[in-house]
């Protein structure tokens, strides 16, 4: 008679063989419907874990993960190369997994690592802390770096968006663009709702124009950031400057500009979030808002260690800085608004 094995205790208790493996073997990292299922469908089937395949699992296995949004964004690509080479200083392996701002693949993928043994997670998160209850529930060290989940209550690594948006509007502000059109990311994101908040506040500080209409709603993707840019350059009263709020976005809006042959740094000012090489190498450079993206994926790394080590490291926000290039002339320089 063959032996009943963990597929066949997930099967009755209709999860995943992933999540009756981490139930079993006495992870917290599942929810509390789960642990009932799998539980009653090992008695009803008279399962027994194997004690040394349980010792086994227990052990390090010298791999991290790391969960980001896009790889295709340079942001979350040199991001990713930070974090590898430091894990490689200290003994670890990485395993990538790419949400492509999914929340669905991002719980697919977070899935995959738990059962995958990782001796800790870092991520860059969507959604909100129910979202990853599975997750956050857990014995598995995890960082957040670059965005942050509210209560959550893990470790982070963040910039200073408030910081970053505020510096880039008071600069045009000054400049005399008063009329600013934002493509902001989306608002499920923390990164998208505090750059959006940062902005707005900004506006009133500056007394700059105020109209709804001068704030479109993207999803950090290239072809959010060209559909932004054509929605507020085909406004009746068209802003004279944009400020994109993430590198993605930016190669899109650019893109625009350039089909439809407007010259960047003198028919338009603009700003793109996030100092990729890329926005060094059009003409004229794009005024950027910068952070250290090495030194945010290195930290992370570190806090994840201390983590693994039993410490409680504490959060850290990297300082932000405006890069000033000459894609943002004065009004004066450029055309009226």
């Amino acid at each position: 008679m063959r032996s009943t094995t963990i597929k066949d205790v997930a099967e009755k208790a209709g999860v995943s063989a992933a999540t009756a493996s981490r139930v079993l073997s006495g992870h917290s990292a599942t929810s509390e419907e789960a642990r009932q299922a799998v539980r009653t469908a090992a008695e009803e089937l008279g399962f027994r874990p194997n004690a040394q395949a349980r010792s086994l699992r227990k052990t390090s296995t010298q791999t991290i993960g790391l969960l980001l949004p896009d790889v295709r964004n340079p942001f979350f690509a040199d991001l990713a190369h930070a974090v590898e080479q430091r894990a490689r200083e200290f003994g670890y392996l990485t395993l990538f997994g790419n949400a492509n701002e999914s929340q669905e693949q991002q719980d697919s993928y977070v899935d995959v690592m738990l059962s995958q043994r990782v001796d800790g997670l870092i991520a860059a998160p969507q959604g909100e802390a129910r979202d990853l209850s599975g997750l956050l529930a857990g014995e598995v060290p995890t960082v957040f770096v670059d965005r942050v989940i509210e209560g959550a209550g893990v470790p982070t690594v963040t910039a200073d968006n408030a910081g970053g948006i505020t510096d880039a509007v008071r600069h045009l502000a000054g400049l005399g663009h008063t009329r600013i059109g934002y493509i902001a990311g989306p608002q499920a994101t923390s990164t998208g709702r505090e750059r959006l908040e940062a902005f707005r506040a900004a506006v009133v500080e500056t007394g700059s124009d105020q109209d709804a209409d001068l704030v479109y709603f993207g999803d950090f993707q290239a072809a959010s950031g060209a559909a932004g840019a054509r929605f507020l350059l085909d406004l009746e009263n068209p802003p004279a400057a944009l400020l994109a709020a993430d590198s993605l976005m930016s190669i899109g809006a650019v893109g625009v500009c350039n089909e439809r042959a407007l010259s960047i740094g003198s028919d338009l000012a603009f700003v793109a979030y996030d100092d990729i090489e890329a926005f060094t190498l059009v003409n004229p450079a794009l005024t950027v808002i910068a952070h250290d993206v090495h030194a945010m994926g290195r930290l992370a790394v570190d806090l994840l260690i201390a983590e693994i080590a039993g410490e409680s490291p504490q959060s850290v926000v990297l300082p932000s800085r405006l890069i000033i290039r000459g894609s943002t002339p004065s009004l004066s320089e450029g055309s009226p608004e």
